[in-house]
């Protein structure tokens, strides 16, 4: 249940980005949806495998490199995701940035309803 409120939350956020950065349009609510399915799974599969690989560059920015990978995951699933896109780093950069902080917060508000 609360995996699925989580997707259409997460999916909410996708639609608010582009009122906050240009540069950042999502068709519908729907590509919103398969956008959010989308970066779920490249952030569970293809994430670590790169944090991995650029950890020296991350241990001497003191994890900051770490932002830019987020930036650069966004950017990319908006290449193969008819509906969404994103006209270059720096948007894809403060959009991920965006996503990842409401995330977050999300994740607590739902991990607090649902120890309770």
């Amino acid at each position: 249940m609360f995996l699925i409120l989580r997707w259409i939350l997460n999916a909410l956020v996708l639609m608010l980005i582009p009122y906050l950065i240009s540069g950042v349009e999502v068709a519908n609510f729907y590509i919103a949806m398969i956008t959010a399915l989308v970066l779920g799974l490249v952030n569970a599969v293809i994430r670590p495998v790169l944090i991995i690989l650029t950890l020296p560059i991350n241990i001497l920015t003191l994890g900051l490199f770490t932002l830019v990978i987020n930036g650069l995951l966004f950017w990319f699933v908006s290449s193969f995701v008819k509906g969404f896109s994103i006209v270059g780093f720096w948007p894809a950069f403060w959009a991920a940035l965006i996503y990842s902080l409401v995330s977050i917060v999300v994740n607590y508000i739902l991990d607090k309803k649902e120890i309770k």
